[in-house]
């Protein structure tokens, strides 16, 4: 039984890592109704811009702040050259835009920064910690409870603010949320700076477990069945589809594993996601689209 406790709990904290990913995904998909792609080039650029600073001599503290500031400069640079060209287009121009924004970034980040791997010590040990005779993970404790003020965070700035309703309101209509008064640009690169955020969080914690490395934008594909899972439209929705996603996955692989040669963690979550597709398309928390005919 402890065993089985242990690779429940190791899953569900894997799965808080996905669900860090995942957020940023949310918060720009609120704003635009847009599924940004460029999230796992904004992770990645977080990561190897912080870690870069910090063999460059500066105080992480510092660093950490000069990161953010480089990503509210994007942020007004895609409001500028990108959304305010595209307001109002159809979503497949703006998804295509965020593709091509993915590569921009990963190729600043290479022109910057270089492309050799880093270490990235946040000083957070990775022994086990038996809790009620659970071993779990000190560091996925930590991402844990990261993860946890994030949602708290986000989900009252967007349901109990003015500018969180705001943000609401241009995802329904951008041009009637205009037309009274709302400030589209403003909204934008709020909510593009508040996506930088959360992906720095998300690739410092990555980056610690894997390496500043390219490959570190390619754990974007693990959000995307937590985003189908959980709903594209819910902060909340984000912590429960990686939650499932990463129990699921991990008592696949101890459990089924051996009978299909292993390895069945790779993919098993796109098959739940299928499963989500086919029953409840909009996610355990999504909103259902509706149209008026």
């Amino acid at each position: 039984m402890n065993f089985f406790l242990e690779v429940l709990a190791s899953g569900l904290l894997a799965g808080v890592m996905y669900s860090l990913v995942a957020i940023g995904f949310v918060l720009i998909y609120k704003a635009s109704g847009v599924f940004n792609f460029a999230q796992g080039a904004l992770v990645l650029f977080g990561a190897l811009t912080f870690v870069s600073l910090v063999e460059r001599g500066l105080a992480p503290w510092l660093a950490f702040i000069v990161t953010l500031a480089v990503f509210v400069l994007i942020a007004v640079a895609i409001e500028r050259a990108v959304l305010r060209p595209l307001v109002n287009r159809a979503p497949i121009v703006l998804f295509m835009a965020t593709l091509g924004l993915s590569f921009i970034l990963e190729g600043a980040a290479q022109l910057f920064w270089g492309a050799q791997v880093h270490g990235l010590d946040l000083g957070i040990d990775d022994k086990p910690l038996e809790i009620g005779g659970t071993m779990l993970s000190q560091f996925d404790l930590f991402a844990a409870a990261i993860a946890g003020v994030l949602v708290v965070s986000l989900s009252l700035f967007t349901q109990r603010t003015r500018l969180g309703l705001s943000l609401r309101a241009v995802a329904d209509d951008p041009l009637a949320a205009l037309a009274v008064g709302i400030r589209l640009p403003r909204i934008w690169v709020i909510v593009w700076s508040l996506a930088g955020f959360v992906s720095l969080v998300a690739g410092l914690l990555w980056g610690a477990r894997l390496g500043v490395q390219f490959s570190l934008s390619l754990v974007v594909l693990k959000a995307l069945p937590v985003l189908i899972i959980g709903g594209f439209s819910s902060i909340a929705g984000a912590i429960a589809g990686g939650l499932l996603v990463g129990s699921a996955e991990k008592l696949a692989e101890v459990y089924a594993g051996p009978f299909v040669g292993g390895g069945i963690e790779n993919w098993f979550p796109y098959v739940l996601a299928m499963v989500f597709l086919l029953a409840r398309p909009a996610g355990l928390f999504g909103e259902p689209a509706i149209e008026r005919v």
